[in-house]
């Protein structure tokens, strides 16, 4: 409490032009004091309009006021010396180099609290007092302390610039208005701000809303990327997996027919071993008969020869009536084992070539993986052609030689014997279609592919892909654009589809599964799958388990 005393007193006696103790203290009948000198200083330089006022309250005074020391004040201000308590402020409140200084204070001047652009003139935190205390004053527009003050004042007439000039884009004082920008669209420099400040709110919005949307972007992009990192994981570890099985089989094949074939080289080596031991003891036979007759034949005495001779039975054979295999026991077992190699090897390369050729493309399932993808197709009859016939819970079409009695329907093809199935087909979908006949285009569109004329075919407009199958074989369309596919003739067709991805694929069915064309694009819209008629042919969609 004692401090806040001695502030009191110091603010009490202290001067608002210098703010140090008052010197000569006077005071004028408005009741504000200041030092003799400062004052006098002060009206010296208002003596050319000869209008003076008080610094504080800007009460203004006809004439001169006659200056007299206020004796009993200065009494209270040397007592107040006395006590060793001084009213300058801090140094750091003084105005330094890059400050903005007080316009009232002489001598030293004091930083500025505040700017008023009104007055345009910036005040310390004395001298800006009596904003705060006179009622005319309290309706300037204060503002944090600037150098740039001046530049409000128009150059010309020295006036506050407060009105904006639309025309010339430019800050004008009211003189202007009334003189070279007489006529212009001009507006209060608030009215302006106000407007502006209007446009900059909805940039900032506008800002705001495209990072906003740029940082869900990244999201989505991010979570593309962990979609990528993860599916590419999932196909590697199950390339893997399936590639160590694979290794396994062969090698338990490999075992196996190693043993098949040491069975049977065993089986082979015995038989001909028997062989050859009932060959060799015939030959020991024979050579000892042979012996015996030799010996026999050198007998002289006739009856001894005769008493001894015995006719031998017919020999059962001879070793040049055995037929020797030529030396190709197991050589088919090799060709066999050679066109496994071969045809495994054309797998892995179709394989590889399938990978690589689809860079941003989701890997392509095994072909027992596509029923985990099966889709069950019906045709909609709003779009079939008068042609068609639909069956089979209308799972099947068939194009006929005179019209059906359907309904007119602005989803109705009126140019080509084609329809378009009703489910939409997004994600990862397999179907598979049957034909018969002459021909079919097996196909997916967009459901706002044209119903009439040339550009409503499939394959011949930027939205639906066809595979034409005939008995001469396959073609690809899309676009107008044709291309030749080679492949096994099929009457089944499988279509996979990877929208995401932008992953298009015909396969021909039969025992096995062929790739026979992909496409790599981006959908833009859920797919329909689509079948187009070859006079007398029909299609059908089949159920898969």
């Amino acid at each position: 409490m004692a401090q806040q005393g001695v502030q009191l007193d110091r603010e009490t006696f202290s001067c608002s032009i210098c703010l140090d103790p008052l010197k000569d203290p006077v005071a004028l009948n408005c009741g504000h004091n200041y030092c003799m000198d400062c004052i006098k200083t002060h009206w010296d330089t208002e003596d050319e309009r000869k209008i003076y006022s008080c610094p504080q309250c800007r009460k203004v005074f006809v004439r001169r006021p006659e200056l007299v020391k206020n004796t009993m004040l200065a009494d209270l201000v040397e007592e107040l010396k006395k006590t060793g308590l001084q009213a300058a402020p801090a140094d750091h409140c003084y105005a330094g180099p890059g400050d903005v200084a007080c316009d009232v204070c002489t001598g030293r001047t004091l930083k500025a609290l505040k700017s008023c652009l009104v007055c345009l003139a910036s005040y310390c935190e004395k001298h800006l007092q009596p904003h705060y205390d006179a009622a005319p004053l309290k309706k300037h527009k204060l503002v944090e302390p600037s150098k740039n003050l001046q530049e409000n004042l128009c150059s010309r007439h020295n006036e506050a610039m407060k009105i904006f000039c639309r025309t010339d884009q430019q800050f004008i004082c009211y003189l202007c208005s009334m003189d070279e920008h007489k006529g212009h669209d001009t507006v209060s420099a608030e009215a302006e701000r106000t407007e502006r400040q209007r446009e900059l709110e909805g940039s900032r919005q506008n800002i705001q809303q495209r990072f906003q949307d740029g940082e869900k972007d990244v999201k989505v992009l991010q979570q593309e990327v962990e979609a990528i990192n993860g599916s590419a994981d999932k196909a590697v570890e199950h390339s893997e997996k399936t590639f160590t099985e694979l290794i396994r089989l062969i090698q338990k094949r490999g075992s196996d027919v190693k043993q098949q074939l040491r069975a049977k080289q065993e089986t082979e080596v015995s038989r001909v071993r028997d062989l050859q031991e009932k060959l060799e003891q015939e030959i020991a036979e024979l050579k000892r008969k042979d012996a015996e007759l030799k010996m026999l034949s050198l007998t002289e005495d006739h009856n001894q020869f005769l008493h001894n001779y015995t006719p031998l039975p017919p020999l059962s054979g001879s070793t040049s009536s055995i037929n020797i295999r030529p030396l190709r026991y197991f050589e088919d077992v090799t060709a066999a084992v050679s066109e496994v190699r071969e045809k495994l090897q054309d797998v892995l390369r179709e394989t590889l070539r399938n990978v690589s050729r689809t860079d941003t493309e989701v890997v392509v399932p095994l072909a027992v993986d596509f029923l985990r993808y099966s889709r069950e197709i019906t045709l909609d009859p709003n779009t079939a052609h008068k042609d068609l016939l639909l069956s089979e819970g209308n799972r099947k079409a068939a194009r006929m030689g005179k019209a059906q009695s359907y309904s007119r329907h602005t989803d109705r093809f009126s140019n080509r014997p084609q329809v378009l199935g009703a489910e939409s087909l997004t994600g990862r979908c397999y179907l598979e279609v049957e034909w018969r006949g002459l021909g079919a285009f097996v196909a997916v569109a967009y459901k706002n592919v044209s119903r009439t004329g040339e550009e409503s075919e499939f394959g011949i407009n930027d939205k639906s892909w066809a595979l034409r199958c005939d008995t001469n074989g396959y073609t690809f369309w899309h676009n107008k654009v044709q291309t030749p596919v080679s492949g096994p003739q099929s009457p089944r067709i499988g279509v996979y589809l990877d929208h995401s991805a932008g992953a298009l694929s015909f396969y021909s069915v039969s025992g096995t599964m062929t790739l026979l064309h992909r496409v790599q694009t981006t959908f833009t819209q859920p797919l329909h799958a689509g079948l187009q008629f070859y006079f007398g042919s029909t299609a059908e969609f089949i159920k898969l388990k």
